[in-house]
């Protein structure tokens, strides 16, 4: 017997049989303790330099129209209608390819949920959501979103998750820095976040989004799928 499997036998011996499956995961997370601030949120996203917009649920095309107008945009399939204003062209992502994503102006998604105390904005997958890559590729990104969706701190917002989706944090725009700390936007995902908060009131049913306005080449490739 050589020393390898002496010393891997021993350690299987300390470590007893193998377990029949895998362990039961605890998900009893302690929540913070407090109400979400909403403002907390606002005052955090842009400390990270992102733009926030507060207004009605009625006025999200308007704000859109300000961000976006007269540019291209690819959208989830499940994003409302209502949310897009006539001056933008959309382009429902249908598993677009990586080239004609990268060529948008930018995105219009809503979020899962936003996490106050670190102004973190999680997307989930849904169909209002989207692919991850249809928020990384454009320059701009414009997520919406309501005050009843907004969580105090991490433990409420993982307790409210559903570990088994593609989960997307979001904290400000895409940033890094070199070894001198000089700060570059932009490098791993959208330069621009801009975040509509609606009042806490609930939304109707999605809806689905504006016909595409550009069809994708029956050869391209869709992206990853994260």
């Amino acid at each position: 017997m050589s020393a390898r499997d002496l010393v891997l036998g021993r350690l299987r011996a300390a470590l007893g049989p193998e377990p029949a499956g895998p362990a039961e995961v605890p998900r009893e997370y302690r929540p913070a303790g407090r109400p979400a601030d909403v403002d907390l949120l606002a005052r955090r996203l842009t400390d990270y330099r992102a733009t926030v917009h507060r207004c009605a649920a009625g006025e999200v095309a308007r704000v859109v129209d300000d961000i976006l107008g007269g540019r291209r945009v690819v959208v989830p399939p499940g994003l409302p209608r209502r949310w897009l204003p006539a001056t933008v062209e959309a382009v429902t992502d249908d598993r677009l390819g990586t080239e004609l994503l990268a060529a948008v102006d930018g995105v219009v998604t809503a979020a899962a949920l936003a996490i106050a105390e670190t102004g973190t904005i999680v997307l989930d997958g849904a169909p209002d959501q989207g692919r991850r890559i249809i928020t990384l590729l454009p320059d701009v990104h414009v997520c919406v979103l309501r005050a009843d969706q907004v969580v105090a701190g991490l433990p409420d917002a993982v307790g409210r998750l559903d570990p088994r989706r593609p989960l997307t944090w979001i904290s400000g725009p895409s940033a890094t820095s070199d070894i001198e700390l000089d700060r570059v936007e932009g490098v791993h995902g959208p330069r621009n976040l801009h975040v509509v908060i609606l009042p806490p009131t609930h939304d109707p049913a999605p809806e689905p989004a504006a016909d595409a306005a550009v069809d994708p080449a029956p050869d391209a490739a869709p992206g990853p799928v994260a």
